[in-house]
């Protein structure tokens, strides 16, 4: 592997053009080498305005490129596992958005393509290598907060354009797949086990038929997790999780600016007004940068990535239940 692993990236996405290319740039262990679209003149538009160095018209193009080691793959949500395996069968390790499928079925391909490739295939969760995550899950494990007992959850933006694709049925749109699997990811990773039954309520646009509005109940084994997740609502995202002794609110678990502090605060006390709280402030990062680093390492030392198909095929489980229980009205088990 040369110096830094080289990212080639498929198509000009919007995550990818704001937030994901400039954070692998600034990378201690990455760079972007390249990028493709369908149209070559957006991949050179792209590239131009990036500083890129190549430009393809064709996603067959990057993966042929032998000077590629890894692809991001930020394509609609359906075209996630189609184009992850093309990559893997190229040889590429594959960095790839969330959700990586559509589904339990769509995800469990992937095993079969990373023991035939050979090669890492993350998830993008990039909360998964944020600090203020990774310190949570030392204070959990620390017992600060004594067993933990039930997880709440809020993310919500608002948007309502339909040429949005995070609008669109057919591109896997709704909250559920975009921003609701932030919330089944952080009750998961905090329990630290699969959930057995959800149950679930949707609200669907009534033009665009994407879910606008999103509860849901996980049942764990040792508690639960609640959470409500809205497209159409005022921005706004916040994580408390709660034990008999303590409790640690998340100021902003999911998309922190990188450009000021996170907090969290850690109320050992109970006290309603909130005296007994204090708070932990974690320096300006790029989420992004930093989960950048960590597959590029996962790859250098051929150590086990943050997000593996595992894990993923874990969050899939629950939204495919979540569907289902929204559908029938009652609890449905989770199947992974």
């Amino acid at each position: 592997m040369a110096t830094k692993l080289r990212f080639g990236v498929l198509s000009t996405a919007n995550i990818g053009l704001e937030k994901v290319i400039p954070a692998l740039q600034r990378g201690q262990l990455t760079t972007v080498a390249a990028i493709a679209s369908r149209d070559l003149s957006r991949a050179r538009k792209a590239a131009h305005e990036l500083g890129i160095p190549t430009a393809y018209g064709s996603y067959e193009e990057l993966l042929a490129d032998p000077d590629i080691d890894a692809i991001y793959n930020p394509l609609p949500n359906p075209l996630h596992v189609l184009w992850t395996t093309k990559a893997a069968e190229a040889g590429k390790h594959v960095l790839c958005e969330k959700p990586i499928g559509m589904s339990v079925a769509e995800a469990k391909t992937l095993l079969d393509v990373r023991a035939r490739t050979g090669v890492k295939i993350c998830e993008a969760f990039m909360i998964r290598s944020a600090p203020q995550w990774l310190r949570v899950r030392e204070l959990l494990d620390q017992g600060r907060i004594g067993e933990l007992r039930a997880v709440t959850a809020f993310f919500s933006y608002y948007n309502v354009n339909p040429a949005n694709i995070r609008n669109q049925v057919e591109t896997g749109g709704g909250g559920i797949y975009d921003i609701g699997c932030y919330c089944i990811q952080a009750a998961r990773y905090a329990f630290g086990v699969e959930p057995v039954r959800v149950a679930a309520a949707l609200e669907r646009d009534p033009r665009m038929g994407t879910d606008r509005l999103a509860s849901a109940i996980l049942e764990f084994p040792s508690g639960h997790a609640i959470f409500t997740c809205g497209t159409q609502l005022i921005p706004y995202q916040r994580v408390n999780l709660l034990g008999a002794r303590g409790r640690i609110e998340m100021e902003i678990p999911f998309n922190p600016p990188n450009d000021r502090p996170t907090r969290l605060f850690i109320d050992a006390s109970g006290e309603l007004t909130g005296s007994g709280v204090a708070s932990e402030s974690f320096a300006a990062a790029d989420q992004y940068t930093l989960e950048g680093d960590a597959f590029a390492r996962a790859v250098r030392e051929d150590t086990a990535v943050s997000v593996p198909i595992e894990d993923s095929i874990g969050n899939m489980a629950v939204i495919d239940a979540i569907f289902r229980a929204a559908a029938s009205g009652q609890w449905e088990a989770t199947r992974s």
